[in-house]
Formats: structure tokens, sequence, C-alpha cells
């Protein structure tokens, strides 16, 4: 029975000394298995602790020597073994949990004194340097003959890379690489994107860059990568559209969109309220939604887009005399602020709620309403802007609502007078 992770041998007279221990531990591999005791000359079961500056091993006498297991944080991969002689406290962490929970099992039926055929014995031999190596923490693999076909990924990863190996898919070996914070899979082949990357529950930078992808699923929006996600590189895919759940990952501070096939963005990108670095260049946006203006950017990239010349006077309009019921039943609900949800009403009128739009009265309108679209500035919404086009411009076509032919007809008057044609 072998087990790797931290430890640390606490002395616990060291406080009547006026000492504290260092209270950081030092990669281990720790063995239980039967060593002949010189001075007694009895074989007996052993718990041996070797580390980089110990190959040989230091061991510990474990049949009725444990005086107790603290185990609290087991799931978390910690523990710690007390013993009786000498007293020390062997403190352990950085275990992977369930190698742990075995490790202790075998420590506990060692110190029973259990029959030694039941017990996962190991050869108390000194250990390989490597195997008592700090935790690989980067990996970058940039060529497919260094692609680990017959062996893992080191599971203590928080950074990989994996580049240029002509990956078709994503390898599910790397979602069980719990402490990963950043996967780079840039330059590779792949079209679709498991579900299950959204398990990894610390990653913050995902960059897909230069691949086949043609969309991104609505699991992953709703993921943990909603409470993790900062960085997001999807630039030069084959991307038309990006879902509305998209606007659930509010972590997010970079978002790189360029050299795809997007037609839009995501109706409530507004709700991006952390973004400060966006790029969609080279796309084929024409018209930007009208919650673009609430965004709050540092740099701002929209570059190389088909964007409309807009005409307030060309509008699309979408309204009947009267209003439906359900039209004036969602206004009124949105308009007053009243709770809703799919416990309450069906969930095909939540997410017509959801995509409210804002008149320039101040109230909204869901399915009937006149559209156009007006100019806006971008250094409204970003500090730095990319030109949006070869002449030198930086105004862009941003969508505008209206619930009514009034407030249509208001905005028109206003318009005019400022000499918009």
């Amino acid at each position: 029975m072998k087990l790797q992770c931290d430890v640390e041998v606490v002395n616990r007279m060291l406080p009547t000394y006026g000492l504290k221990s260092r209270g950081k531990g030092t990669r281990a591999v720790l063995s239980i298995g039967k060593h002949l005791d010189k001075t007694s000359t009895r074989s007996g079961i052993y718990m041996m602790i070797c580390t980089a500056k110990d190959r040989a091993g230091s061991k510990y006498k474990l049949k009725d020597n444990i005086e107790k297991f603290f185990t609290w944080f087991v799931g978390d991969g910690k523990a710690t073994v007390r013993l009786k002689e000498p007293a020390v406290d062997i403190c352990l962490s950085k275990a992977d949990a369930n190698s742990l929970k075995n490790f202790l099992s075998a420590a506990r039926l060692a110190d029973r004194g259990s029959d030694t055929s039941s017990l996962p014995l190991s050869t108390l031999t000194p250990v390989r340097a490597k195997d008592v190596e700090q935790p690989k923490k980067k990996l970058t693999i940039v060529s497919k003959k260094d692609y680990p076909l017959t062996s893992n990924f080191p599971y203590s990863l928080e950074q990989l890379q994996v580049s240029y190996c002509k990956l078709s898919r994503v390898d599910m070996r790397m979602l069980s690489l719990k402490a990963l914070r950043k996967l780079d899979l840039s330059n590779n082949h792949i079209k679709k994107l498991p579900a299950t990357i959204g398990d990894l529950s610390c990653l913050s930078e995902l960059i897909l860059h230069n691949n086949h992808l043609e969309a991104f699923s609505q699991a992953l929006c709703l993921s943990t990568l909603q409470r993790t996600l900062q960085l997001l590189d999807l630039s030069q895919n084959r991307l038309q559209s990006l879902p509305a759940q998209f606007c659930q990952l509010k972590e997010l501070v970079n978002l790189k969109l360029d050299d795809n096939e997007l037609i839009r963005f995501p109706f409530h990108i507004g709700r991006l309220s952390k973004l400060r670095f966006l790029s969609a260049a080279h796309n084929q946006l024409s018209v930007l939604p009208s919650d673009f203006r609430k965004l709050s950017l540092e740099n701002l990239d929209l570059f190389g887009n088909p964007f409309i010349q807009p005409n307030p006077l060309e509008h699309t309009m979408q309204l009947t005399f009267p209003l439906t019921l359900q039209e004036m039943a969602s206004r009124a609900v949105v308009n007053l602020r009243i709770s809703y949800g799919p416990h309450i009403i069906p969930a095909l009128l939540c997410r017509d709620l959801e995509l409210a739009k804002s008149c320039d009265c101040g109230s909204v309108c869901i399915n009937f309403y006149i559209k156009t679209a007006v100019s806006m500035n971008l250094h409204q919404v970003s500090h730095t802007v990319v030109l949006v086009d070869d002449m030198g411009g930086t105004d862009a076509p941003v969508q505008q609502h209206f619930c009514s032919l009034a407030c249509y007809s208001t905005f028109l008057d206003s318009a005019l007078q400022r000499g918009i044609r």
C-alpha cells in the first residue's frame, strides 16, 4: 500500500520548548509493509515515509501505536495520524481522496494487529527521485509525437496547453483534472465541446483559438463556468451565433471572438458587467443589440464587420392594434417588476419576458414593437476602440426599439431636429 502526498511530521513536544511547526508539508511517498526490528528481531507492520531529502525513508511502527485518526477533511485529501511512540502527528495533505481513504483503512487494520494476509502490504524500499518530486502544475504539449497515449495527465495540473496535435475532440482524461485553472486547446481540429468541461470547477481560462467549433452549448453556459470563467478565446472558429444563456457567464473579463461567422451578439450581452476586453473583428455583424449600450469596456475591436448604415426612417414595424392581451399582460409584469417563474407561468412565456426590449420612454415591449437602428460612437462603451473600418470611424449601428407609434414619432421628431436624415 503506497500513497503520494505532502507530509509534515510534527513533534508534539515542540510547544513545550516554545517552538512551532513549519506548517508546510513536503512531497513524500508513504508505504505500509513488513519490517524486521533489529532490537527485538521480530517482524512488524510499519509505515515508511520517503522524501526527496530522505529517500531511504523513516519508519514508524503501526501495531497498537496509533492514538487517533483525524479525518474531518479526508474528502479534500487531508488527514492526520497521531502516533503514541514517538509522540508525533503525521499530517497528510494534497492526496487523492480515494487513495487516502484506502491508505488510512490499511493503517487502521495494521494498528489493530489484523491478519497480514488481509493487508495490501508493500516492500519498504527507498524510492526513486522522480517519485518524490513536487506535483507538476504546468504542462505544455505542442507536438503530436509528445502527446501522452498510454499515461495519464498529472492530476495536480493547474495549467495545460495541448496545441498543434490535430485533436478532433477534447480528451476526456483532461476533464478529470480538478485543479485545472487554464486549459489551452488552441490550433487543433475540435468540432464540439463536451458539456463536462463545465465540471472543471476551478477553470478561469479556456482558450480554443483556431479550431472547427460551430457552437458553444447552453449546458456550458449554465455550468460552474458561470462562477469561474474569466477569459474565453473562441477566435478563428466557425461560430454563427452564441446562445442567449451565454450571458450567464458573468465573471468574463476577456472575450475573444475574432474571425468567426457571427451574425449577431447575444441579446443580453450587457449583462456581462465584468467584461473589459471584447474583440469580434472579421465577423458578419450588421448591427449591435440595444443591450450593447450597457457594457463598460477598456478595449473594443469590431473591425471588419459589414455594419449597415443606420437610417432612423428605415424601420421594422411589428405592432398590432390593439395590442394582444398577452403582450399587455407581459409588459405589465416587467414594468411593475412582478415576480414570475416557470412554476407560475409557462416556460415559453418566461423566455419571452427574458427578451423584453426597452423603449425610449422607459417602458418595455415584448413581441410587438417598432425596430430601427441608430448610430452610436463606441467610445460611449469603451475607453479604447479599434477603428471599425478603413475610413477611421468609431461609430456602429445599434438596434433601438419603441413600444408604440407615439414613441417612434417622438424619436423621429427629435432626430429630424438634430439634422439626422
